[in-house]
């Protein structure tokens, strides 16, 4: 596939500019607004406990995970992590990231319709993208039809995830915001406008991520009529 000329074309370049221009706005956007200090003056772990006491959002544990830009929700654990930046600076940034994450949290409290189809999917697709690939490889490799369009339907499982995972991060950042209004956080205009901008900028990885599959998808069904 990485010899096709069509592949570098309509799947490769397209994926390395969609990558590369997502992760210089999050970078772009983190380094402007990781320096700004927010108006409430409160670091991320702060931020967390504000929500907490002022919105319907119940109350959950709160650590620490290694690495920047690392902070996520974990449901199975009920946790959420925040990276170091996000969790000790008073920054615009870290009130944005958390009230994003506290907006997941927020979903699975409520039983969110969005968040209840991905997690169906999550067991599907833990192992779909690596099975489908190998499947979709041999069934070029042995001509075999069959074993190709199941490779090709077991890899569409991840993209259906991708474009899933969208609306639901964009539903998340929705609900950040107004977290963070409900707990009288958006003070100055710096932090509203900057918390957009980070939540936008997080929103945009996701949308080069499910471009990025749908795009391996439509050529790997390109693939059937050679």
């Amino acid at each position: 596939m990485f010899f096709d000329p069509s592949y570098i074309v309509l799947v490769l370049i397209p994926t390395l500019l969609l990558s590369l221009g997502a992760q210089l706005f999050v970078r772009s956007a983190y380094n402007r607004w990781g320096q700004t200090r927010n108006s409430s003056g409160l670091t991320g772990v702060q931020v967390a406990e504000r929500i907490f006491g002022r919105t319907n959002v119940n109350s959950l544990r709160l650590e620490q995970a290694p690495g920047e830009l690392t902070d996520h929700y974990d449901p199975g654990s009920h946790v959420v992590r925040l990276s170091e930046g996000i969790a000790t600076r008073p920054s615009v940034a870290s009130m944005a990231v958390v009230a994003h994450e506290l907006g997941h949290v927020q979903q699975h409290q409520e039983n969110s319709a969005l968040i209840q189809m991905r997690t169906f999917l999550v067991p599907a697709v833990r192992f779909s993208p690596t099975i489908g690939y190998f499947m979709i490889i041999l069934g070029l490799l042995l001509n075999a039809t069959g074993l190709f369009w199941a490779g090709i339907l077991l890899f569409g499982l991840m993209v259906v995830f991708m474009i899933l995972t969208l609306p639901v991060e964009i539903d998340a950042s929705l609900r950040g915001l107004r977290l963070l209004r409900e707990s009288d956080l958006l003070v100055a205009e710096t932090d509203t406008s900057g918390s957009r901008q980070i939540l936008t900028a997080a929103a945009i990885t996701y949308f080069a991520a499910a471009i990025t599959a749908v795009l391996q998808l439509l050529y790997f069904i390109s693939l059937s009529r050679r």
